[in-house]
C-alpha cells in the first residue's frame, strides 16, 4: 500500500492510499478517515461510501463534509474510486461509461471483463485491504453512496444483507434496467441478456425477493436527472410492495451536486451511527 495523503482533521486522520488490486488488475486508490476514538488502535465501525459518475475517491473526500460528524460519532469513513483506471484500461468517450463509470458490476463483456470487476473489488477485496492497515470493526459495517454510487450501495447491500447494519443513498439510480444510464452501462458490461442485469438493479432485486430491514434515501427535488435517470418512485413502489420500510425525503431546491450531498451527509451518518453503535 502506498500512502498518498496523511492529514490531521477533527482530532482524527485523513488518509489516501493506493494499492495493487487483484480484482481489477490495476492500481486502485481509496481514502480513509480514522476518527480520534481509533487513534490508539481501537477498532471502530465503518461506513463505506460509493461515489457517482465521473468521480474518484477525491470528490467526497474534499467536498463531503463528513469528518466532523465521523470524529464525534467514532466512525471510520472509506471512499474508493469508481472504476479501474490507467492507459491499458478500456475507456469510452462519453462520461457515463468506461473509466469513472464502473457501475459496481463485474463485467462479462470484452474488452471490459479483464479490469472492470468493481463488484468483486468492493465486496471481496477492499474490506480486507482496509482492515490490513486500519482499525476497522468489520462486524459493524454500513454502506451509502451517491447517484451511481447509490445504485452500488443499494445493490451490494441487497445482495449481501447480513453484512451491513444499515443502508442509505443520496439520489441513487434505483432501476438502471429502466433508464438510459443503466441500459448503456449494463448492456456494455454485461451483454444483451437483460435477465443478467437484475442482480445489479435495486428495484429488480427487491421484486425478485431481496430484502433489507429499512432504507434511507435523500433526493433533491431540483435534480436535473430526477425524472429521466433516478426515478425514486420506482424504489418507493417496490419497497411498499415488499414491506421494506423506506424513508424517502424529497429535498426542495436541492440539485445533484455535492452541495446537496454535503448538506445531508451528517443526517445519514447519525442515522448509520444509531444502528452501528446500538
Amino acid at each position: 500500500m502506498d500512502t498518498l495523503l496523511v492529514a490531521r482533521a477533527h482530532g482524527g486522520t485523513q488518509h489516501a492510499v493506493s494499492h495493487r488490486s487483484r480484482a481489477t488488475g490495476t492500481d486502485m486508490t481509496f481514502s480513509v478517515f480514522v476518527p480520534p476514538q481509533a487513534n490508539d488502535g481501537t477498532p471502530c465501525p465503518v461506513v463505506w461510501y460509493l461515489s457517482g459518475l465521473t468521480c474518484t475517491h477525491a470528490n467526497v473526500t474534499e467536498k463531503g463534509e463528513y469528518r466532523r460528524a465521523c470524529a464525534e460519532l467514532g466512525l471510520i469513513f472509506v471512499a474508493p474510486d469508481t472504476s479501474p483506471r490507467g492507459p491499458g484500461v478500456p475507456d469510452d468517450e462519453a462520461y457515463d461509461f468506461g473509466q469513472g463509470a464502473g457501475f459496481y458490476v463485474d463485467a462479462t463483456e470484452a474488452p471490459f471483463s479483464t479490469h472492470y470487476r468493481m463488484y468483486s473489488y468492493i465486496v471481496d477485496e477492499l474490506p480486507d485491504a482496509v482492515a490490513s492497515a486500519f482499525p476497522v470493526d468489520l462486524a459493524r459495517q454500513s454502506i451509502t453512496g451517491h447517484s451511481m454510487g447509490g445504485h452500488g450501495a443499494l445493490t451490494i447491500a441487497l445482495r449481501n444483507p447480513d453484512r451491513f447494519r444499515s443502508v442509505s443513498a443520496f439520489a441513487p439510480i434505483v432501476a438502471p434496467s429502466q433508464v438510459s444510464w443503466g441500459e448503456k452501462a449494463l448492456g456494455g458490461y454485461l451483454g444483451k441478456d437483460r435477465a443478467t442485469w437484475r442482480r445489479h438493479d435495486a428495484v429488480a432485486l427487491i421484486e425478485d425477493g431481496a430484502r433489507l430491514p429499512e432504507l434511507l434515501v435523500d433526493q433533491g427535488a431540483a435534480d436535473s436527472f430526477l425524472k429521466k435517470e433516478l426515478r425514486p418512485e420506482l424504489l418507493q413502489a417496490a419497497c411498499a410492495a415488499a414491506g421494506i420500510p423506506l424513508t424517502l425525503r424529497m429535498q426542495q431546491g436541492y440539485d445533484h451536486s455535492y452541495y446537496f450531498v454535503s448538506t445531508f451527509m451528517e443526517d445519514h451518518l447519525r442515522w448509520h451511527a444509531e444502528r452501528l453503535l446500538a
